[in-house]
This record gives structure tokens, sequence and C-alpha cells, in this order.
């Protein structure tokens, strides 16, 4: 077994597919649209779905926002470095909700941005 993907409801799927691949480099690797039940399937990653798990964004047409709730944690994405990622981020117009720093009780360092629908994603820096 492996994990495939992470599903995500968006409210505008073309601001997200923008955020997603402009401001953290990840690739549109599938989109589909399902008239007969008013939603679109998009499917984002760094490799191809065979060889690594993907972010599904899903879209319900006529939806423009979801409650995140209390339950929902982060997306974590490895980086090389945590600092120069948080830079090229808000340089390409994303929000960085904590900056790159080490953890309060240890030593790794991660960072947090937020998307364009307020879900977190968590950079954790590659240890050397």
């Amino acid at each position: 077994m492996r994990i495939l993907h992470t599903m995500l409801r968006v409210g505008d799927l073309d601001r997200s597919i923008a955020f997603y691949t402009e401001v953290l480099g990840m690739r549109l690797l599938r989109r589909t649209d399902y008239p007969t039940g008013k939603f679109t399937l998009a499917f984002l990653g760094y490799q191809d779905e065979s060889e690594a798990a993907a972010l599904e964004l899903t879209h319900n047409w006529g939806v423009e926002s979801y409650e995140l709730g209390n339950a929902y944690g982060h997306v974590a994405l490895e980086v090389p470095d945590a600092y120069a990622a948080c830079a090229a981020i808000k340089a390409r117009g994303g929000k960085v909700v904590r900056e790159a720093g080490p953890m309060q009780h240890g030593t790794t360092v991660i960072a947090f941005v937020e998307d364009p629908d307020g879900y977190k994603v968590e950079l954790i820096q590659a240890k050397s």
C-alpha cells in the first residue's frame, strides 16, 4: 500500500491551482470536470502520480468557501532551505504565517504558509 493523494476542497479552483503551481512550484498533473456531479478535480504534485503522492483539489461548482474546522492540520513539504523557500514564496505573492526557524521543542527548521483558502502548508527543511 501507499498514499495516493490528499484532498482539499477549494472555493476558486483556478486561484488554488495558481497558488500551488506558481507559488509552491507543483505541476498540474490532471484536471477533470464532472458535469453531472457539478464538480471538478485537479491533481497537482512534484512528480507523476505513479511515483509520488499528489494533492487533489476538489471544486464543487457554486461553492465559494468552506469552514475549515479544527480537525485539519496541514500538508507538509520538504524543502532544502526553509528560509530561502519563505523568501521565494513571499516574492511570488504567497502568505507566510510562520517564518522559518527551529520548531519550539526541537531543532528541525520549519515554516508555515497559507493557501488562498486558508489551508496551512508546513515547510520542513531537509536534514543536511
